[in-house]
């Protein structure tokens, strides 16, 4: 079990009737809470959702919180700050005043850190310190109205050949308030991508696939990501930019097994963060298997880290990695399921 899950368990007594478990640790921490206990998990990583369903937990996936009441709720502290102000804000407005909201997170997270977010909205109190992790106790005071979700994204503009876009990105989405340089290093690049059925993988804010909508409204694009609020910031940006919303398909995926077959490419700025964690394991499977997803003919666009050892496991699966480009500390990395590649 993880420290921050015993932390709660050291600390059961406080926990009463219907708990919201919010970001919860895929550990043994339901099987341990007492029956009179009536849990419920949210979670916006779809790989938690069905480790929680696979237990056959109550578990919600979205970035909504669920609809059912509670009484209490128990925050697994986030990586973004802006995050946890999202979780707070809506949790809040949900609970009568005199609820208990529990904070619980890693000290090297930041959680001292997270618990100066409570304090707008209640009296704080620390109930513990113990395997380098702290679990806070909030009593609500402000009664508070959810804001749209609309609200909390944050807008930043990226250029195309066909004009500018507006990208809207949600709390938690990699690189919320700007372009960051490994995704502004492929985009010129995408004009070379080929037409038809494309797969953006780990699409975040949706600057892949909204770029490759403009280039070409006739492309079948496919948003894919693990991360719920990423997902609804790329419905957003196609919103927001007017894009035809019949062209895309936004699907939450485990990883990259998950893609439709026989697309004419894959575009990706591979995600290798869980959490606070790094973890190459999404963007490695993605060099090694998304040739059996790809036509013949088909194409894998990659930006990555040049330290990265992409081109060895791109070129072991498709017989040749051609680097497009190697600049800002990251490459471009282009392979097709042809013998001969496009140069």
């Amino acid at each position: 079990m993880e420290p921050r899950s015993e932390v709660v368990i050291r600390q059961h007594d406080y926990l009463a009737g219907r708990v919201l478990l919010i970001n919860a640790p895929t550990d043994d921490l339901l099987s341990n809470l007492a029956q009179d206990i009536k849990p419920a998990f949210w979670t916006w990583n779809y790989n938690e959702f069905l480790y929680f369903q696979n237990l056959q937990a109550d578990v919600h996936f979205g970035v909504d919180v669920p609809e059912n009441d509670f009484d209490q709720a128990v925050i697994f502290v986030p990586k973004s700050k802006e995050l946890l102000n999202y979780i707070l804000h809506n949790v809040v407005s949900r609970l009568p005043q005199g609820a208990s909201i529990f904070l619980v997170g890693e000290k090297k997270a930041g959680v001292e850190r997270a618990a100066k977010q409570l304090q707008p909205f209640g009296t704080a109190l620390k109930l513990d310190s113990a395997r380098h992790c702290q679990m806070w106790q909030m009593t609500t005071e402000a009664s508070i109205t959810a804001k749209p979700l609309v609200s909390w994204a944050q807008e930043y503009t990226v250029s195309t050949p066909k004009g500018d876009l507006t990208i809207c990105s949600l709390p938690g989405v990699f690189s919320q308030n700007h372009l960051d340089n490994g995704t502004a290093v492929l985009l010129p690049y995408l004009q070379q991508v080929t037409a038809g059925k494309i797969a953006d993988f780990g699409c975040g804010a949706g600057v892949i696939s909204a770029y490759l909508s403009k280039l070409n409204p006739q492309n079948r694009i496919f948003a894919l990501d693990v991360d719920a609020f990423a997902l609804a910031s790329t419905q957003m940006t196609f919103e927001k930019n007017n894009l035809p919303l019949e062209q895309l398909e936004i699907k939450a995926v485990k990883g990259i097994e998950d893609a439709p077959l026989f697309l004419h490419a894959i575009v990706s700025n591979p995600p290798f963060h869980l959490g606070i964690q790094t973890d190459y394991n999404a963007s490695e499977t993605l060099c090694k298997t998304a040739r059996r997803h790809l036509k013949s003919g088909g194409e894998l666009w990659i930006v990555a880290n040049r330290f990265l050892n992409y081109p060895q496991l791109i070129e072991q699966n498709f017989g040749r990695c051609t680097t497009k480009a190697d600049q800002q500390g990251f490459k471009v990395l282009f392979a097709n399921t042809q013998k001969k590649l496009k140069e």
